[in-house]
């Protein structure tokens, strides 16, 4: 990650994107909106008390899995940019 990308803030177009995941993968597992940015921010909380990441980078996705015979489960995906691992 460059300086300058470090002030750089997000067009409307990228929200609005990041709001539609969000509401996508919500949808899929009938987990509210608010119930991710919870589980986001929890997640953030913890990686950060054993290094520095760009928590405002960080990704979450919920998907559904499964292998054959067997029922899709929901499993959770975390994209997590790791800025320095010496905290």
């Amino acid at each position: 990650m460059g300086f300058g990308n470090f002030f750089k803030r997000k067009s409307s177009r990228e929200i609005a994107k990041d709001r539609l995941k969000i509401l996508l993968i919500s949808d899929r597992v009938n987990c509210s909106p608010e119930m991710m940015d919870m589980i986001k921010t929890d997640i953030a909380k913890v990686i950060s008390k054993y290094m520095k990441i760009d928590a405002k980078s960080m990704e979450i996705q919920i998907t559904k899995t499964g292998t054959k015979g067997r029922m899709k489960t929901p499993s959770l995906y975390a994209n997590i940019p790791i800025i320095d691992v010496n905290k």
